[in-house]
């Protein structure tokens, strides 16, 4: 399995803690929860029972065979109902560690509502008292916030850990690809970004053109419809939500700019895109060093597959299917550098925090993402690729990120200190320049002149990527 060492180390830490432990674990669909209880399986017995979306008697009756073939070797009937499963649960649970894992707890909450009182009571007047590790997972991430760790929960501060399941970074990603050269690791995580269902879906001994066209572009593929058919499991009016999410993926990232686009309520358009963040599909961003209400805050996808299926799929479908799949990827192929600015930067991010952590940067930043906003020495509208503070904002990295096919050049490098030039405050201030194709001469002899550094995508791995 690749990565998800965090999320194993806290499952074993519970486990040994010798002590009742009560984990709920969520995220959205196809992000490899699953799979990290069943990696965890192989290590440890469990009781791991997948609740489906079917009535309650036959999950029960499931249940039911789960738990006498785990403690007597064979089924002998259903249980009357679930606290006296719970309760045979308990009785069987002696000295030796015991692992209950309900996953797509929702599934069975939502046939039968009572399950979650039924918990709780077990666990207030039994099992706090005993070894045992409940684990409940779902991919409803609302379901898992309000219903089963919200305030107004049976099982509300029940729990002794959370966990959420998030996709890959950047570098976990480009793991499942090792034969690609770095630019094609960076274009397939901004194609398919850090979902392991989706990764999995490219064969890494096929060129990511092969891969494009057969795995998204052909009709029945698993990746074509993919968008549209967890949309339809998750909402009831998925036309809105698709309206606004192409609105997104199309530059769109202001509520009024959306509302205009897609011809609704400004209102309507917050409600709609409340629950794509629930989703984790949309986020809220303000710049780089401004508090979250600020009035300049953007909208953008989250899940880069997402963004990518809505930018060019869904956008283009009729026009696809006249242009013929194998133009079509020709035709993607050729804008794809436009389509990566904001997926490079996000990765220039990415590494950014992994080397404050690897203690290679001036300073730990305080506040670290995109700046946007008035420059009063051109009197224009100005951004910051990617900005850096300490927590007094004394100090700042500003980075500039080109994802292009020329070196950068002095331009760029201009643009940059001109940018700086809004934040008066910070005295001690550090340029960074990372770039896909390289620096000119010129570039590289003034930032050797003003200690400005410079960073190219085949190094970035090297130095302090890890």
């Amino acid at each position: 399995m690749i990565g998800r060492l965090q999320e194993m180390k806290q499952l074993e830490q519970m486990y040994v803690s010798e002590r009742f432990e009560f984990l709920v674990m969520y995220g959205r669909r196809r992000i490899g929860k699953t799979t990290i209880l069943q990696e965890f399986s192989k290590k440890h017995k469990t009781i791991f029972f997948s609740a489906q979306e079917k009535n309650d008697t036959l999950n029960l009756r499931d249940f039911s065979k789960l738990l006498q073939e785990h403690f007597d070797g064979g089924f002998i009937a259903n249980f009357a109902n679930w606290t006296d499963a719970l309760d045979y649960l308990s009785k069987k649970t002696q000295a030796k560690r015991t692992v209950l894992i309900i996953d797509e707890f929702p599934f069975l909450a939502e046939s039968n509502p009572s399950i979650k009182s039924i918990l709780q009571h077990k666990i207030d007047h039994d099992w706090k008292e005993r070894n045992l590790f409940l684990i409940l997972c779902g991919s409803s991430v609302s379901f898992m916030l309000n219903d089963v760790m919200g305030y107004k929960s049976p099982l509300y501060g029940r729990s002794t850990g959370s966990m959420e399941v998030l996709p890959f970074d950047y570098l976990e990603s480009a793991a499942f690809f090792p034969n690609y050269s770095e630019e094609e690791k960076l274009i397939v995580y901004g194609i398919l970004g850090g979902v392991p269902r989706y990764l999995c879906a490219f064969d890494p001994k096929r060129s990511l053109r092969e891969n494009m066209i057969a795995e998204i572009l052909t009709e029945g593929a698993f990746l074509n419809d993919e968008p549209q058919t967890l949309l339809r499991m998750e909402l009831r009016e998925p036309a809105v939500y698709n309206s606004i999410l192409e609105a997104v993926a199309n530059g769109c990232n202001r509520i009024m700019e959306i509302s205009n686009r897609i011809h609704e309520e400004k209102s309507k358009c917050s409600k709609y895109m409340l629950t794509l963040q629930t989703l984790r599909l949309l986020e809220k961003h303000v710049p780089c060093g401004e508090k979250d209400g600020s009035k300049k805050g953007i909208y953008e996808m989250t899940d880069y597959f997402y963004r990518f299926w809505y930018r060019y799929v869904f956008s283009n479908k009729s026009y696809y299917g006249m242009l013929g799949i194998e133009q079509a990827a020709d035709e993607i192929m050729e804008g794809i550098n436009d389509y990566m600015g904001p997926v490079f930067e996000d990765i220039c991010r990415q590494y950014l925090i992994r080397r404050a952590k690897a203690g290679t940067l001036s300073f730990v930043p305080y506040v670290i993402g995109k700046w946007w906003g008035n420059n009063p020495v051109i009197k224009a509208q100005d951004d910051v690729d990617l900005l850096a503070l300490d927590k007094k904002r004394e100090k700042g990295i500003f980075v500039e990120c080109k994802f292009r096919n020329r070196p950068m050049g002095m331009d760029e490098y201009d643009d940059l200190v001109t940018a700086t030039e809004v934040f008066p405050s910070v005295k001690e201030k550090k340029l960074i320049f990372i770039s896909k194709s390289g620096f000119t001469e010129a570039v590289r002899r003034r930032a050797g002149e003003e200690r400005a550094e410079l960073v190219e995508v085949r190094e970035m791995f090297k130095k302090g990527y890890s």
